[in-house]
C-alpha cells in the first residue's frame, strides 16, 4: 500500500500560536483598595500627638526668651505686643482692614499683673517693684470689678501713667478743664482706683462718664466697696451744683454700705469692654486648639502653627506654587486669627492663658517645650 502525501491539514492538528506577555504586578496589588473621600483629613487630631508627651520638668522658655529686665519694660512689651503686622497679601478689602487697624488703636494699653508675673517670673520682686512704681507715680493699677480678682477674672491692670495721661488729654469727649481737673484728681488718687462721686460736677460726670474713664459702682453686680476704701481727697471749690459738693466730708451722714457704694465712681479707661471681650475670645480660640489633641497637649511648634491656619507664607516654594497655580495654602483673611481676633500674637495669648492659669508649659525632651490644658 502506497503512502499518499498531501499538502492538506491534518484534521485535529493546529498550529499554536505564541502567547501575549503577561502584565507586570503591581506592587500595590496586595494592598486594600478605598474610595475616594470628598473631604480632607480630619482635623480634630494629630497624627503622633494624640498621646502624652514625655514631661521632663517645667518650662521656662517664655521667661527666657522674653526680651524684659523689668515691671516697666514688661507693660511696655504687654502694650505693643498684642497684634501682629498686616500680612501684604491679608486677603481682606480696604474697609476690613481699616476695621481691623480702627480697634486696635481703640484698645486700651493695659498690661494684666498676672502676664507680668509671667514674663518676669519672680513673685516677691515684681510685687515690690510693682508698689514702688505706683508710689512713684509711674504706673497707675486699674481694678475691674465684676471680672474676678484672680488671674483668670483679669481684674488687676496695670498702665503707664504717661499713657493714661496721654489717653485723657487726646480725649475729644472732654473740655480742657475738665481734664485738667480730672489729671489732678489722678494724681492725689495714690494707689486706690475708686473715686466719691462727690468730687465731679453732674455736668463733668456726665463727661468723664461718656469718654469711659470713669464707671458707677451700679454697673456692677459683683462684690462691695467699704467707706474706708475710698480715697480721702481734701474737698475741691466747686459750682453749687448740687448740695454734696457744699458739704464738708466730716459734716456728711454715715452712709449705708448700699448709699456707699451708689455714690462711688470707678476709674476705667475706654473701650476697656472691648478688649476684655477680644482677650477672652483669644483665651478660648487657644484652649479650643489645644483639646484638638486627644490627650490636651502639643508641642509649642504645633500649636503655633494651629494658631496662624493653614496660611500662605513668603517662604521660596510657597511662592513657586503661587507662580505655577499652584495651591500655596489660604490667605490670612480667612482665618480666625484675622477674622475674629484681629491678627492677635500667638505668644502674646499663650502668656496671658500661662499667667491666668489656664495652661501650663513643660519641657518634652525631645519636640521642644509642650503645652498643656488645666
Amino acid at each position: 500500500m502506497t503512502l499518499r502525501l498531501t499538502s492538506a491539514p491534518v484534521s485535529g492538528v493546529k498550529k499554536r500560536k505564541a502567547s501575549a506577555p503577561k502584565p507586570r504586578a503591581s506592587p500595590f496589588a496586595a494592598h486594600a483598595r478605598r474610595k475616594p473621600t470628598s473631604g480632607g483629613p480630619k482635623p480634630t487630631a494629630d497624627l503622633g500627638f494624640d498621646d502624652p508627651l514625655p514631661d521632663v520638668g517645667g518650662s521656662q522658655f517664655i521667661s527666657e526668651t522674653a526680651p524684659v529686665q523689668n515691671v516697666l519694660q514688661a507693660i511696655q512689651y504687654i502694650r505693643d505686643g498684642m497684634f501682629e503686622e498686616l500680612p501684604t497679601r491679608a486677603g481682606m478689602n480696604s474697609t476690613r482692614i481699616a476695621e481691623v487697624l480702627n480697634l486696635r488703636r481703640s484698645l486700651p494699653p493695659l498690661a494684666s499683673v498676672a502676664h507680668v508675673h509671667t514674663l518676669l517670673e519672680a513673685p516677691t520682686q515684681v510685687e515690690r517693684e510693682i508698689v514702688e512704681q505706683i508710689q512713684t507715680g509711674r504706673v497707675r493699677r486699674l481694678i475691674i470689678p465684676g471680672r474676678g480678682n484672680d488671674a483668670a477674672g483679669l481684674g488687676d491692670c496695670l498702665v503707664l501713667a504717661e499713657d493714661w495721661d496721654k489717653l485723657v488729654q487726646e480725649s475729644s469727649a472732654l473740655e480742657p478743664p475738665v481734664k485738667e481737673k480730672f489729671l489732678d484728681i489722678l494724681k492725689r488718687v495714690g494707689t486706690s482706683s475708686a473715686i466719691s462721686q462727690g468730687v465731679f460736677t453732674t455736668d463733668e460726670y456726665r463727661a468723664l462718664l461718656r469718654a469711659g474713664f470713669i464707671v458707677s459702682s451700679s454697673s456692677y453686680t459683683q462684690g462691695t466697696l467699704s467707706i474706708a476704701s475710698l480715697p480721702n481727697l481734701p474737698p475741691m471749690a466747686t459750682s453749687s451744683a448740687s448740695r454734696s459738693e457744699s458739704i464738708s466730708h466730716s459734716e456728711r451722714p454715715i452712709q449705708s454700705a448700699a448709699q456707699a457704694r451708689a455714690a462711688t465712681l470707678f476709674l476705667s479707661l475706654p473701650n476697656t469692654g472691648t478688649y476684655l471681650r477680644l482677650l477672652g475670645s483669644g483665651r478660648a480660640h487657644l484652649l479650643a486648639l489645644l483639646r484638638r489633641s486627644a490627650s490636651g497637649e502639643a508641642p509649642l511648634g504645633l500649636m503655633k502653627d494651629r494658631w496662624d491656619g493653614a496660611v500662605e507664607t513668603d517662604k521660596s516654594f510657597h511662592v513657586a506654587k503661587r507662580v505655577r497655580g499652584e495651591f500655596a495654602g489660604v490667605l490670612p483673611g480667612k482665618t480666625k486669627k484675622w477674622k475674629e481676633l484681629c491678627g492677635m500674637r500667638f505668644r502674646w495669648v499663650l502668656e496671658e492663658a500661662l499667667g491666668a492659669g489656664l495652661v501650663e508649659m513643660f519641657e518634652t525632651g525631645s519636640v521642644g517645650p509642650g503645652i498643656r490644658c488645666l
